[in-house]
């Protein structure tokens, strides 16, 4: 390791998936790592598959974090980055533990942070089921859409051949300047604790003057998401707990709202997207719920 190595430090919040984790981490060791001094902070919530032995067998090098079941992602996210800022990481990479990565990822999302000041940089998600197909990439805010709208139409071959700015970036693979941490902070665990941690913190760093850019060429090959299941498969009973009682749930009307309070582009348009998704979801989801199945 040279004298003037990158120190770059990834932060992966994980639970329970130890296979799926170590393959992340047999990924991210075939990740080229030239000038770069890299740590992996992993933050293990308390699993109970031998998710930590595991990784202290095959991958002595990792800094180990133990929860105690209650972090979840927001709060896991943080206590990585904590970790992280503490060993002095010129850059924070939070990431997913269910991805595949690209072997040039490190070098092209430093070079695209070195090239465009005062940026956090995402890498273009693909599904590893469909390896062409971008996945959560390049949200919009439409407010008579009701909310955040996702574009199912970009493939690895469309988007464009450089960095380009986008409203919104999910927190599944991210290279944040440490400066930028201390001067925005860290992710609201409080309020966002299981879902929307990353978009409300992004939207923090917009309002900060931060641009949100996608590196084309960071290729990171995600695990398709199957959480939470739709409405319409519920039972009524079940439904009405999730919209109504069950908070911590995606689909929580509560947590829906703050969501879009939190990250929307002014509380206006908040307010005005959430009246728009409550009718969406009537019009889905109403005559289920007085149907006859409980």
């Amino acid at each position: 390791m040279t004298e003037n190595a990158r120190k770059v430090a990834i932060v992966i919040p994980v639970y329970n998936r130890r296979e799926i984790t170590l393959q992340g981490l047999r990924s991210l060791a075939k990740v080229d790592k030239t000038g770069i001094n890299v740590r992996i902070f992993i933050v293990d919530d308390g699993s109970t598959d031998g998710t930590s032995d595991a990784i202290r067998k095959h991958f002595p090098d990792v800094a180990l974090i133990q929860g105690d079941g209650t972090l979840h992602y927001a709060a896991g996210t943080n206590r990585g980055i904590e970790a992280a800022l503490e060993w002095g990481a010129e850059f924070v990479a939070t990431m997913n533990d269910d991805a595949v990565f690209h072997d040039q990822l490190l070098q092209r999302l430093i070079k695209t942070a070195d090239t465009n000041p005062r940026s956090i940089i995402g890498g273009l998600l693909l599904l590893w089921d469909e390896p062409h197909k971008v996945f959560q990439v390049g949200q919009t805010w439409e407010t008579f859409k009701g909310g955040w709208v996702i574009p199912d139409d970009l493939t690895a071959f469309n988007v464009p051949e450089t960095a380009f700015r986008v409203e919104c970036l999910v927190g599944n693979c991210l290279m944040l300047p440490a400066v930028s941490i201390r001067e925005v902070g860290l992710m609201d665990e409080k309020r966002f604790p299981h879902g929307w941690g990353d978009a409300q913190w992004m939207a923090r760093f917009a309002k900060a003057g931060w641009n949100l850019l996608v590196e084309p060429k960071a290729y990171v090959w995600c695990e398709p998401n199957t959480y939470p299941r739709p409405l319409h498969e519920m039972s009524r009973s079940k439904i009405l707990r999730t919209l109504f009682l069950d908070k911590r749930h995606p689909l929580n009307l509560s947590r829906q709202f703050t969501a879009r309070w939190e990250s929307a582009p002014s509380r206006t348009k908040a307010a005005a997207s959430f009246f728009v998704y409550l009718t969406q979801l009537a019009g889905k989801t109403l005559g289920f719920v007085t149907s006859g199945r409980k």
